[in-house]
């Protein structure tokens, strides 16, 4: 079955629009989720609004939307005065320009969606717009309402389609300076950091995203299923601590000492049997 589109509109460079949709391109589905329930009945526990003065339960129809004003004080606001603030551009993607990725902060990214045509009818327009990003090292900046609020989304093609991912605004970033200010700034000795790039180095490789697992939801659903089946869950024994080195330049060596350990290990064995038997191979074959 066909995944559902989260938004549809129209995409517009220009003179040019072409009608598309849009996909969340993460998903929290697969991971295990938990409910609320009444141990003693083990039935499921809804949740229920409250009036936080009188303790009664509020209905439905009476429920409404306020912002605090002061302390206790809360001005009203309801849908018809939501709608007049609602933005024009409600259901078109409109790109305003076209910036350097790399001057994009990562800080900014927030989540990425799948854009593809809406039909057959507007496809070429969507593949103009499209291959015109392609290999120009650049990202289209647009506009799009979603929930109600509008949204910055950077644009770049992916495969057959494009990737839209929503930035932050700037008013929503915190300033690093509080945080790094401080941060001590040691001298520290060449050698110190020689050892320290040769690790990087002995590390380095390329991204996977499969190569890394989620060891808290892997473990989670192997409780859930011992569980399912009866089984006793018991805490494991905490893990003794290791011997901690406070000497920087030795712990340096040590990680060197290691890594080049865990070079020779990954090597493939047999190599220098194999390239023996060639010889005599070849010997004998003289």
């Amino acid at each position: 079955m066909a995944p559902r589109a989260y938004w549809k509109g129209y995409l517009r460079l220009s003179l040019v629009t072409c009608p598309i949709e849009l996909f969340p391109a993460t998903s929290q589905s697969e991971k295990t989720h938990f409910h609320q329930i009444n141990t003693a009945t083990g039935h499921r526990l809804r949740q229920q609004m409250v009036d936080e003065e009188t303790g009664k339960v509020v209905d439905k129809e009476a429920k409404g939307r306020g912002y605090e004003v002061s302390k206790g004080r809360y001005v009203e606001i309801d849908e018809d005065e939501l709608q007049a603030v609602q933005i024009e551009s409600t259901h078109t993607v409109e790109i305003d320009g076209f910036v350097p990725l790399s001057e994009i902060d990562k800080r900014y990214l927030d989540r990425p969606y799948y854009i593809v045509p809406d039909g057959k009818v507007g496809a070429d327009a969507f593949v103009v717009i499209r291959d015109a990003m392609k290999d120009k090292d650049r990202v289209a900046l647009a506009r799009i309402v979603m929930a109600n609020r509008e949204h910055i989304i950077a644009l770049e093609p992916l495969g057959k389609g494009i990737l839209g991912t929503t930035l932050r605004y700037d008013y929503e970033m915190r300033d690093d300076t509080p945080y790094f200010s401080d941060v001590p700034a040691p001298r520290v000795s060449k050698e110190m950091l020689d050892l320290a790039e040769h690790i990087l180095e002995t590390k380095a490789g390329h991204f996977d995203p499969r190569k890394f697992k989620d060891q808290y939801e892997l473990a989670l659903r192997k409780l859930v299923k011992r569980k399912a089946a009866g089984k006793k869950i018991e805490a494991p024994e905490p893990a003794e601590e290791t011997g901690k080195v406070i000497d920087l330049m030795e712990a340096l060596r040590r990680s060197v000492h290691g890594a080049r350990q865990h070079a020779a290990s990954a090597r493939p064995k047999g190599k220098r049997k194999s390239k023996a038997r060639n010889g005599r191979k070849a010997r004998k074959a003289a």
